[in-house]
Parts: C-alpha cells; sequence; structure tokens
C-alpha cells in the first residue's frame, strides 16, 4: 500500500543573463537579511535577556527595506527573505533544545548561496516553473520525471561553488512499501572496506578523493600562485577549476551511497547500525581525511529516510558496544585487540574470526534484541552475559542509541558569550 511523502527532486538548470543576475541578487538579499536577523537577535539577548521571535524580526524587515542604505532589498521577491527568516527561526528552536550549536553568520564565500520560494512566489504550468520577477521560466534539465500530477509546494534554488545551478522541487509523491522480507543484515563501516555486512559480504571503498588527490593538488597549487589584487580574473578561474574537482568527488560519492542504500534497504527487512560519533572521530587527524572521504554520516541518514519510505526498520545500537572484541562464537569478549589484528582465533572456543565480518555479527545480534525488548545491550566485561539498559526510542523505524536532552531546558547567557563580539548590528 502506498504511503503519501514529502519528497524533493533536485534538477540542473542554465539561467539566462537576467534571471542569473536576478537570482544572484536575490542570493546576496538573503544573505543580508539573515545577518543583521542574527546580529539583532544576539543583541537583544546578551544586552537585555530578550528572546526575540520570528514576528519581530519580519517587522524589522519592514523597517529595513524602508530606509536609504536598504532599500535594494525592495527589489528582489519578499518571499525568500521572509523564508530565511523562518528558517533562523528554527536554527534558535534547535540551539534552545540543545538539538544543535548557535547558528552563525552567513558568509559570501563558505555559504551555499540558495533561496527558498513558496507558491505565491512562483508559478508552476504544463511542466514550465516560472519565479516570481521573471519574464520567463527557467530552462530545467528534467533528468528524471515527477510523480504524475505532482505540484511543488516549495521551490529552492542554489548555486554552487563550481557555478553550476540547481532547482529543487519539493512535492508530495506517493511512494510504495516494498514486500516483507525475512532478511536481516548488521551493517560495519570501515575504511578499508566501505561497508560489511554480516552475510561475509564486502564492498569496497572507493575513496573517491584518493582517486582524484593528485589533481587536487595541483588545482590548489595554481591558486595559490594567483595574486589577489592584480590577477583577480586568473585566480577566479583558477578557484573555478578547483570547485569543479570538488564538486565531481562529490557527485561520485554521492550516487554510491545512493546505489547502495537502496540496493540494502530493498533486500532486507531490518538494518542494523552503529551510532557513530563522526564529529569526534575526524579529531583523529591521521584519519581524519579517509573518515570525510567515507561520508559515514550521509550513508546513515540516507538509511533513515528511505527505510521510513518503503517500510522497513532501521535499529542504530549504542556506540560503545564492543562489536569487534566479542566473540559472535560463544558471546566471550576479549579484552585487547588492537587495530591492526585483522583476524583472530579465539582461544576458548577455537573460532576463526574476521574482525569485521564478526563486527557485522555482533552488531546484527545486538539490533535483533534492541527491536524484540526496545532496549540497547552491551555486554559486561566481567562475563558473557548481556546487560540490557532502556534507551528513549522516538521514531519506531529508527532507534538511536543515544537520547537528545530534554525539550524546554533554558540556555545560561554564558553560552553566549562567544557570539556576543558579532552583535554589533552590521551584517556580513
Amino acid at each position: 500500500m502506498g504511503r503519501t511523502v514529502k519528497r524533493a527532486f533536485k534538477f540542473r538548470f542554465y539561467p539566462t543573463t537576467e534571471q542569473a543576475d536576478l537570482l544572484n541578487r536575490t542570493f546576496g538579499c538573503v544573505r543580508k537579511v539573515y545577518n543583521l536577523a542574527l546580529a539583532a537577535r544576539t543583541e537583544a539577548w546578551c544586552q537585555r535577556q530578550e528572546r526575540v521571535s520570528y514576528n519581530a524580526t519580519s517587522a524589522s524587515l519592514t523597517a529595513w527595506k524602508k530606509t536609504d542604505e536598504l532599500a535594494f532589498l525592495n527589489e528582489v521577491s519578499c518571499v525568500p527573505l521572509q523564508q530565511t527568516l523562518r528558517h533562523l527561526q528554527d536554527a534558535f528552536t534547535a540551539f534552545w533544545n540543545k538539538r544543535s550549536r548557535y547558528p552563525r553568520f552567513k558568509s559570501k564565500k563558505r555559504s551555499r548561496a540558495s533561496a527558498e520560494f513558496t507558491p505565491s512566489a512562483f508559478r508552476w504550468k504544463d511542466g514550465q516553473l516560472t519565479l516570481a520577477k521573471m519574464a520567463g521560466p527557467l530552462d530545467i534539465v528534467w533528468s528524471r520525471p515527477l510523480a504524475e500530477g505532482a505540484s511543488p509546494s516549495t521551490v529552492t534554488v542554489s548555486r554552487d561553488s563550481a557555478g553550476r545551478w540547481f532547482v529543487s522541487l519539493l512535492c508530495e509523491d506517493s511512494v510504495d512499501a516494498l514486500a516483507a522480507s525475512q532478511n536481516s543484515v548488521g551493517i560495519d563501516l570501515g575504511l578499508d572496506h566501505l561497508i560489511t555486512l554480516s552475510t561475509g559480504e564486502k564492498v569496497a571503498n572507493p575513496r573517491h578523493e584518493r582517486a582524484d588527490r593528485r589533481r587536487l593538488a595541483k588545482a590548489q597549487r595554481k591558486l595559490a600562485r594567483k595574486e589577489t589584487g592584480k590577477d583577480r580574473k586568473n585566480r577566479a578561474k583558477a578557484r573555478l577549476r578547483l570547485a569543479r574537482i570538488h564538486a565531481r568527488i562529490a557527485d561520485r560519492r554521492r550516487d554510491n551511497l545512493h546505489k547502495l542504500t537502496t540496493r540494502l534497504v530493498r533486500d532486507n527487512q531490518t538494518l542494523v547500525i552503529e551510532d557513530l560519533s563522526v564529529r569526534n572521530m575526524v579529531k583523529n587527524h591521521r584519519l581524519a581525511r579517509a573518515i570525510s572521504d567515507a561520508c559515514w554520516r550521509d550513508l546513515r541518514t540516507m538509511l533513515e529516510y528511505k527505510a521510513a519510505w518503503y517500510g522497513r526498520d532501521l535499529v542504530v545500537i549504542d556506540r560503545w558496544y564492543p562489536s569487534s572484541k566479542v566473540c559472535s562464537a560463544c558471546g566471550a569478549i576479549t579484552e585487547k585487540l588492537p587495530l591492526n589484528v585483522r583476524a583472530w582465533t579465539y582461544r576458548i572456543c577455537g573460532t576463526d574470526h574476521d574482525r569485521d565480518v564478526n563486527a557485522a555479527r555482533n552488531i546484527l545480534a545486538a539490533g535483533l534484541a534492541v527491536s524484540a525488548c526496545g532496549a540497547g545491550v552491551r555486554p559486561q566485561r566481567e562475563s558473557s552475559r548481556v546487560r540490557q539498559s532502556a534507551l528513549k526510542q522516538e521514531n519506531p523505524r529508527a532507534t538511536k542509541g543515544i537520547p537528545l536532552p530534554e525539550e524546554g531546558e533554558d540556555v545560561k547567557p554564558g553560552a553566549l558569550r562567544s557570539w556576543c563580539t558579532r552583535a554589533g548590528g552590521r551584517g556580513r
């Protein structure tokens, strides 16, 4: 039986000179309004302990448009400006609930250039999309068809660092749940192999960044030799060449992850993974580059939403579960197992183990226990018995190992001390 989900369809398009000029000005205005509102909200909290709401920043936007200094905000559609204020409100809500860090100012060089349009700011007719204040529709390359009768509820236009233009259409789509399967699989993430399954299958790590590392180094050296003053145009060309190499790496990596996660979701009813803290793992400077190239976080995100779409169960076990040290045959634990040991024989039961396959099998066993009783599993070192600790289960399709802080907790003013210096009243 099909279910209705919100699905984004992303396409590349080629704007005319007039359209590109309008969109670039829109990106600049969106960034300016976001920074002004963030500076105003930070100043209000640091000086008066006052939380500024979305309605207050919306009223401030109206006042900004009437000033001579910010009169250029009237030259673009007002909808993307209102949407960026809503995004800022969502960012503050996540911060107060301790789900993310304090919102940061948008930089012209480092931030993603994008603008969001609601139905009042675009026209969708006969498969053609026309944005507000544009004379003609966008020249979109329809690489895949939209759902039959689909009408976008939100349109997001973006430009990446390589100069490519994209439009994302958020539509309601009907997704048919896959037929029930009896298969379950444990997934162990790694670097030598991207993933190892409990079935014994190992998927090679393509290492897309390493494959293009020479091209990257050469492009970076050329960019470093360009002067910022006299050689500005040549520097811009060199920066674009470097950005295109990075974009090629990211596209290939994303394509590989999509194909891999789709296959896993289609073939298995229950998928079990570990709750890895990638943010802390990349602090190891010897492995940070390889971990970033593997993109474990993106792989987990894809598994989460695809499992929800197609009626599969994704179980995430405790990150401290010693999956590599536990013998999948007898359940006993090896006290010491260095990382350079990739195969070992347990002295008690005499079972030969491949480190990654053994870890994947233990992950699967732990995940099945979690889905059966709703609690996490973590063996004790004194014995091979399993101790169960209750976990907070937020999503029936995804059991997370670490619960989030309770909502409604206040944040002390000291948490914003480092940001108060930016409340000078000027957005960048």
